[in-house]
């Protein structure tokens, strides 16, 4: 009964914004204060009465659009937008009626999503902190950084609208911002100097399905299109794509990111196709082309068994996505894990290396370090194994730390702990032994929940190297 009164607050929060009485409406996602995606086409859209001639004017060119209501009161007009600036103003004008939308600009629009580790906010979760929020908060004014947080909103079928509204960066409304997000998009604006609009759409503990719609899981098998009966409706097969995904398809875009996984780790062997679907499927709506989409590989945590293997395996799986996914990009955080605490506390740093990710592929910047080395060959000799990596033009560094958590398996195909030695003469390789295991044919590395080690392996810029295997047990 609570339940369905809550469903039911919702929807009617959400009708208010098009009552059926409407004159003129507008999309909550479009407000004063908001940000629009610069040198591009975008929406204008919203309800009148049927069959309803609106004008459109936007000031930053001075010109005006026509658009007419079709029988169910929709409507939407297109404009053109040009280089960054504002603030500006858009009216929307039928007969006496008029609404006017103020202190907008132009500039870059990202929308962030996935599970807790994206909603959770600058100022933290209880007991649970976010490294250095007092000082982000006492530097968080900045006009030139916008901010709008779609309510939780599970539906369960495709909904035309959501609750939020844009907000102005400042202590107040960062604090409750996703940090991931807000650390993001304040690199971004610092780096590109011009204005940014950041749209969080993000809901803690759920599965990559409730993001997907149901045309995007048609071809999945049926126990990724259905739940239990007692299931949260957060965590339904594609309801939070109906009631926090769909209504923001009409705005325009420059890109998306993601931070989800740890709910699907059950289910790993189909993240990858899960995710390219998704991303497909989103590209389709949103209907701005192959826009770049950049997410994080879940961090180290115990979930009850520091020992078992299963995030590794995700982690594995998060990885080759990226091969599968054109315009696409990951960033590891293998070493910001905590082994009690399933949201790590440095979310700047998950943030900053997504815009570094961004701003080399996206914008073009030269020079920048944002690629994680990864595993790229291996051999054997004398029971030594000696491996190479990718994106390791200067080499592999463990930063006089202890790498404890190598593996390595014989014929038998039972790992035991193996130790790292560095190679004086070879610094883009490293080797790896056991006196256990005479003839190595398969390696793991950081191939645990949490892996017991006193240190990683890193680029010399600090990006850490993804857990990897060589075998497929």
């Amino acid at each position: 009964m609570k339940k369905a009164k809550i469903k039911l607050l919702l929807l009617c929060l959400i009708f208010s914004i098009f009552p059926a009485n409407a004159q003129i409406k507008i999309a909550s996602v479009l407000g004063n204060n908001m940000v629009l995606q610069r040198n591009s086409e975008v929406k204008i859209w919203g309800k009148a009465d049927p069959n309803k001639s609106l004008k459109i004017t936007t000031s930053w060119n001075k010109a005006s659009v026509t658009a007419v209501s079709n029988e169910n009161g929709d409507w939407v007009a297109k404009v053109k937008t040009t280089e960054a600036g504002g603030p500006y103003t858009v009216s929307i004008e039928s007969g006496k009626e008029k609404i006017k939308l103020e202190n907008i600009l132009l500039g870059e629009v990202w929308l962030c999503s996935g599970q807790s580790n994206m909603e959770m906010p600058v100022i933290g979760f209880p007991y649970q902190p976010i490294i250095g929020s007092a000082e982000t908060l006492l530097q968080a004014d900045n006009q030139n950084l916008r901010l709008f947080t779609v309510q939780k909103t599970p539906m369960s079928t495709p909904q035309d609208n959501c609750i939020g509204k844009w907000e102005v960066s400042n202590a107040e409304t960062v604090s409750k911002f996703s940090a991931v997000g807000y650390y993001y998009a304040r690199l971004l604006q610092q780096k590109l100097n011009v204005p940014v609009g950041i749209i969080c759409s993000s809901v803690g503990g759920t599965p990559i399905q409730a993001w997907m719609s149901s045309k995007a899981l048609d071809t999945f098998p049926e126990s990724f299109k259905k739940s239990s009966p007692e299931a949260r409706d957060q965590n339904r097969p594609s309801y939070l794509y109906n009631g926090m995904i769909n209504p923001l398809v009409n705005y325009a875009i420059k890109g998306i990111i993601w931070y989800q996984g740890e709910a699907n780790r059950a289910n790993y062997k189909d993240y990858t196709d899960l995710q390219k679907a998704m991303v497909n499927s989103w590209r389709a709506d949103f209907g701005v082309g192959e826009f770049p989409f950049y997410y994080v590989q879940i961090a180290p945590y115990a979930y009850g068994d520091s020992e078992s293997p299963l995030s590794a395996f995700m982690q594995v799986e998060q990885l080759k996505a990226m091969a599968l996914i054109p315009n696409s990009g990951m960033v590891c955080t293998l070493d910001l894990g905590s082994e009690y605490w399933i949201h790590p506390a440095d979310k700047e740093t998950v943030g900053k290396r997504l815009a570094v990710w961004s701003l080399s592929e996206t914008y073009g910047f030269k020079g920048l370090s944002y690629k994680s080395p990864t595993f790229k060959s291996f051999e054997v000799k004398d029971s030594i194994v000696t491996i190479s990596f990718n994106n390791a033009e200067l080499g592999i560094t463990d930063f006089d730390k202890s790498v404890d958590c190598f593996e390595l398996a014989g014929e038998d195909k039972i790992f035991y702990p193996a130790k790292m030695i560095k190679m004086n003469n070879e610094f883009r390789k490293i080797q790896v032994i056991s006196d256990k295991v005479k003839a190595p044919v398969a390696i793991r590395y950081a191939f645990k929940n949490f892996p017991r080690t006193q240190g990683y392996l890193f680029s010399t810029t600090g990006l850490p190297v993804p857990s990897f295997r060589t075998d497929d047990y």
